[in-house]
């Protein structure tokens, strides 16, 4: 059994932990209410741009272009949003699961363009080609960080040095619940768009065959590029709302272990404490009889 001394330095140790755990989750409930009004503020815009290009799609029929079309090199570019810090639970862990598991792609025929020190460092263990990382993007997401990553990402992808544009982020849906997703950005998956088409000319949604002024390729090189900035954009705004929303979480659960350990640490120090004073008393009685 340990001594008293050793069990009242380690329940010392765990409360300086909990104190720091309970400061960790006031912070991230504070940063989590911002960044959760930040996340549906920008998915209106996100949503309405994608309802766009899919009734674009939808309605124009097949159209030759360049962001159509596969490229003719094999590799994937892969957009992977993760944290620069810890203590998140599984928020890290799952987003790049999403790409080290994924049943079909080959390291070697990846790019990882991480936005987060958390991923690059991850993807660099697992062997991967990091070909660029993006830390301080995750801190404080504007627009303009989006707009220039889907600006070289467009660049690569038009030189033919990629074939297809992927995205990897955390979807926030409430403060308990985040998905990982893997999104298709380029080519557009005019399949996927044509049949939520479909659907909505089902329900009476649909409006007549779109017409363009300027030409149909034309307006797309203008919105596509808008459309995958959006795509960006509200990918970091729910990234960023997630990871508060999971190292809350974590906090929490880590508090409320350290209060557990704390108890039991409590009570075993009592008895400790007990078993010390009862044998005193008893080598004292002992003593005095012997003395008697």
């Amino acid at each position: 059994m340990a001594s008293m001394r050793d069990i009242k330095r380690r329940k010392t140790s765990i409360q300086g932990t909990q104190q720091i755990t309970k400061a960790m989750k006031l912070v991230s409930t504070v940063k989590l209410q911002r960044a959760r009004a930040n996340a549906e503020r920008s998915k209106l815009y996100f949503e309405c741009m994608y309802d766009t290009v899919n009734s674009i799609l939808s309605r124009v029929g097949h159209i030759d272009h360049r962001y159509l079309q596969p490229g003719e090199s094999k590799r994937k570019a892969v957009v992977v949003i993760t944290s620069n810090r810890g203590l998140a639970g599984g928020y890290n862990s799952n987003v790049i699961k999403l790409i080290t598991r994924h049943e079909t792609w080959q390291k070697e025929d990846l790019d990882i363009y991480s936005l987060g020190n958390k991923g690059r460092d991850a993807f660099v263990r697992h062997g991967y080609t990091v070909r660029e990382n993006f830390p301080e993007v995750i801190e404080e997401p504007i627009y303009a960080d989006a707009m220039q990553l889907s600006k070289r990402l467009l660049e690569s992808f038009e030189k033919g040095e990629i074939g297809e544009i992927y995205l990897a982020y955390t979807s926030f849906k409430n403060t308990v619940v985040h998905e990982p997703k893997l999104l298709k950005l380029l080519p557009v998956d005019t399949e996927a768009m044509q049949e939520d088409g479909a659907e909505n000319e089902s329900s009476g949604k649909a409006e007549a065959i779109m017409n363009f002024e300027p030409e149909d390729v034309e307006a797309l090189d203008m919105i596509i590029p808008k459309y995958i900035t959006s795509l960006i954009y509200g990918a970091l705004m729910e990234a960023v709302a997630s990871e508060n929303g999971a190292r809350m979480q974590a906090m929490d659960s880590a508090t409320s272990n350290a209060e557990e350990m704390i108890s039991d640490l409590t009570l075993k120090y009592n008895r400790a404490r007990q078993g010390s004073i009862t044998q005193e008393l008893t080598e004292i009685i002992a003593g005095a009889e012997a003395l008697g």
